[in-house]
């Protein structure tokens, strides 16, 4: 993940979970899809790009055995994971790059929220690889995504209308303005390029579970 990322993670981390919730129009069921397709009695599960534990917040909510590790490139974010999650035994946590770093194997699902498109594609595809390696057989990789659109006219249509829901909802123009910053180093992928490139990694039963303007829930398992 690149230097800019992370610098841009680490400054907003303070205010980052606040912005969130005011800045996904489909923040619930977002997360609530992508919990759904966790297999039932998962006991080892991988966040990828935790943040601040928001995702694995919801896993464990229902998944109350499972051990959870949470791995991310921002410190700031992961010390806020660390106090979000400091009563629970059962997560684990690790400040690293997880395009570069081990990520284990034998996982029941691996998951990750809002993240990988801060990746080029070429190493996108790199992940999806090193994923599917990472899950036990019937494991299933569950990503939550911000996505482009399959045309230029629609990525333009879908920011737009994103400004409109937020503005709607009643964010800030200093969240907006915080959230546009982070997206700076944004490199978005399309749906069908992401779930072309799952199935060249390997994964099978891949498909878009959930869509709403730019953003979306893809799955794949690993046979």
């Amino acid at each position: 993940m690149s230097t800019v990322t992370q610098e841009v993670f680490d400054i907003t981390a303070s205010s980052y979970d606040a912005d969130r919730a005011k800045l996904i129009p489909c923040y619930d069921a977002l997360y609530r899809r992508t919990t759904d397709l966790i297999p039932a009695g998962a006991s080892k599960i991988l966040d990828l790009g935790a943040g601040t534990g928001l995702l694995s917040v919801f896993v464990r909510n229902w998944y109350p055995q499972a051990h959870i590790h949470l791995m991310d490139v921002s410190e700031p974010m992961l010390d806020k994971a660390k106090e979000r999650l400091a009563k629970d035994g059962n997560v684990s946590f690790e400040a690293a790059d997880y395009v570069t770093a081990p990520l284990g194997e034998g996982y029941d699902a691996i998951v990750s929220a809002l993240s990988i498109h801060h990746l080029d594609d070429a190493t996108k595809k790199l992940l999806f690889k090193k994923i599917h390696a990472a899950l036990r057989p019937g494991g299933v990789f569950v990503n939550a995504e911000q996505v482009a659109g399959p045309t230029p006219d629609l990525d333009h249509l879908y920011k737009d209308l994103w400004l409109q829901q937020v503005r709607e909802a009643g964010a800030t123009p200093q969240q907006i303005a915080d959230s546009l910053y982070r997206q700076q180093d944004d490199r978005c992928a399309s749906v069908e390029d992401q779930l072309k490139w799952l199935r060249e990694a390997g994964f099978i039963d891949v498909d878009c579970w959930f869509k709403d303007n730019r953003f979306a829930v893809l799955a794949g398992t690993r046979p």
